[in-house]
């Protein structure tokens, strides 16, 4: 059995909401959170590490931990878990999986109001009860109503992209390397780059007489097989992910592959414009008549239909059908056109390798230049840095550029916007800065207009640069707070000042939508990888597919541009 990063962080945070329950040690919680959290920022299964010893150094995790990773690697179970789930009923658990109920909540629940199932809750809510616990504020106890209304829909569920793909590309490869296996694809979402996938569409192109579905049974990462046929499959992986598979003969791969890459709406654009022109148009090619006009290649069905082949991560009905009618499709940006990094973290404060490090590996992922923007002195920051020891890093990166040929190292911070919009650091402290980099990192459940007051005095301040992942959302974990868009959208235009689109796997952030907002508005993005250690450069990669679902093109991405004319930009957002 396979075990991924996402298996092994999701045990170390099922202990840690157990722990929380029980009312453990929080320093005890917290290493188990932070473990959790390395483990999904990772760019690679850390199961493929030759050596065991090296878990230890990553960030967060020490000998103990790491020597339960090696446990569930090796036996597929964690002792430590199991005695866990022995002593906390179940139904406390099941409290976990409703809205706004982390485990703070829910052990308050069990110690002030003896509620151990959801029905123990449900009555406590109809009789009143659960406003007097702290924290069950009317807009807590009205989502916990809802949701103890409906019952619980598998099909919503829906996993980020980073973590779907340690499932889908082992069983991408598994497929592809099957005798007789021409291709294999992950369409639908999967393709389309969406930020979260709810199932995955697997296509195969292979011959007739060509049988995936048989070794189909013997797949590793398989839970259950619940339909097979000749060129059809469906099941579900060890994960919870489901999944369908279809076979199809080269004849059609190409409008299989349009036709399951979806979106939905995109498609009926699609077949309503065949169907304009005479034409039928489905999985199996474009048809007039009984002739088939396209189908081995996607971009033989586009052109048959009198289009430019469209890019999958635009496919969601946004324009883009008219767009490639009239030869206006934007030309997307690519992964080789960023020439640098503006979100990184050292060890000075919450990263896990040296200033030298993360410049060397910047170098190494054939960057030119990056920002070092370690975390401003406020909450929750190990070591965030006050304005003296941000001066010594300072002297630090000077004395490194003047070693340093070819590459430049520029001088920056991530600094928390207060409750109130004023910055943690001083102005005085950032003057010296290339690049100042703002977030909001508490008080996410403002109501929208304190929020957005919050964020626009923020923008006032003289040296701001970035607005650094600016809804704040954390995939499957915590909804983007309220935010007035179109205002800090307008203010970031005037002012100027960049907006983030952040890689880390959990944020992708900002969404499609607003990116695409953005590049209309004409407000250039920073697309970075908030690196915290050496290998998370890789984290480019999705910023680059989040922009590209935005429509984003060379010209509104702040770090495509070299050195020089990023200088220039950069000097333009000092008020």
């Amino acid at each position: 059995m396979s075990i991924h990063n996402t298996d092994i962080a999701a045990a170390f945070d099922e202990i840690a909401d157990l722990l929380s329950i029980q009312g453990a040690n929080a320093f005890r919680i917290r290493a188990y959170r932070r473990a959790a959290q390395t483990l999904r920022g990772l760019p690679h299964e850390i199961a493929a590490a030759a050596d065991p010893r090296s878990y230890e150094a990553l960030p967060g995790i020490g000998e103990d931990l790491a020597g339960k990773i090696a446990e569930l690697l090796s036996t597929g179970r964690l002792a430590a878990l199991q005695k866990l789930r022995r002593e906390v009923p179940p139904g406390l658990r099941d409290l976990l999986g409703l809205p706004g109920l982390g485990p703070v909540r829910v052990r308050a629940l069990m110690t002030e109001l003896r509620i151990k199932t959801p029905e123990d809750l449900r009555r406590a809510l109809a009789a009143g009860r659960v406003a007097g616990v702290r924290g069950f504020g009317p807009a807590v106890r009205a989502r916990l109503e809802q949701a103890l209304s409906h019952a619980p829909s598998a099909a919503a569920k829906r996993l980020p992209l980073a973590q779907a793909a340690e499932y889908a590309e082992p069983l991408r490869r598994f497929l592809a390397e099957l005798p007789g296996v021409e291709r294999v694809e992950i369409v639908g979402s999967y393709r389309r780059g969406r930020d979260t996938v709810g199932d995955l569409d697997v296509l195969v192109c292979a011959p007739a007489g060509v049988d995936p579905m048989s070794a189909l049974r013997g797949y590793s990462d398989l839970g259950a097989l619940t339909a097979s046929g000749a060129t059809k499959a469906s099941g579900v992986l060890r994960n919870g992910l489901q999944f369908d598979l279809r076979v199809v003969g080269r004849e059609s791969f190409g409008s299989a592959l349009q036709y399951f890459t979806g979106s939905k709406e995109h498609g009926i654009r699609l077949r309503q414009r065949a169907r304009a022109r005479g034409l039928k148009l489905s999985e199996y090619g474009l048809f007039r008549g009984g002739r088939r006009l396209a189908g081995p290649s996607e971009q033989g069905v586009y052109a048959a239909l009198g289009l430019e082949w469209i890019a999958p991560e635009l496919r969601e009905d946004r324009g883009e059908v008219q767009a490639a009618e009239h030869h206006t499709l934007p030309q997307l940006l690519t992964r080789a056109d960023i020439k640098g990094d503006l979100h990184v973290h050292t060890s000075a404060t919450d990263g896990r390798d040296s200033l030298e490090d993360m410049v060397a590996a910047a170098r190494a992922a054939r960057l030119s230049y990056v920002a070092i923007t370690d975390h401003s002195k406020y909450l929750g920051i190990v070591r965030g840095q006050d304005a003296a020891r941000l001066a010594r890093q300072c002297d630090a990166i000077e004395a490194l550029n003047a070693r340093v040929r070819g590459f430049t190292v520029l001088k920056g911070a991530e600094v928390d916007i207060l409750e109130d919009g004023r910055l943690a650091l001083t102005d005085a402290a950032l003057a010296r800065l290339d690049v100042i980099v703002i977030a909001v990192h508490s008080h996410f459940d403002l109501p929208e207009a304190k929020q957005t007051a919050r964020v626009l005095r923020a923008l006032e301040r003289p040296h701001v640069t970035i607005l650094a992942h600016p809804s704040g959302r954390l995939l499957g974990e915590r909804e983007p707070y309220a935010l007035d868009f179109e205002r800090v959208l307008a203010a970031a235009h005037d002012r100027p000042c960049y907006l983030e689109v952040n890689g880390q796997p959990l944020r992708l952030d900002l969404d499609d939508v607003h990116i695409k907002a953005a590049v209309e508005r004409g407000v250039m993005l920073s697309l970075d990888s908030d690196a915290h250690s050496v290998d998370q450069y890789a984290n480019l990669d999705g910023a680059v597919r989040q922009a590209r679902r935005g429509w984003a093109g060379k010209s509104d991405v702040l770090n495509a541009r070299p050195i020089a004319e990023l200088r220039k930009l950069l000097r333009a957002t000092r008020l």
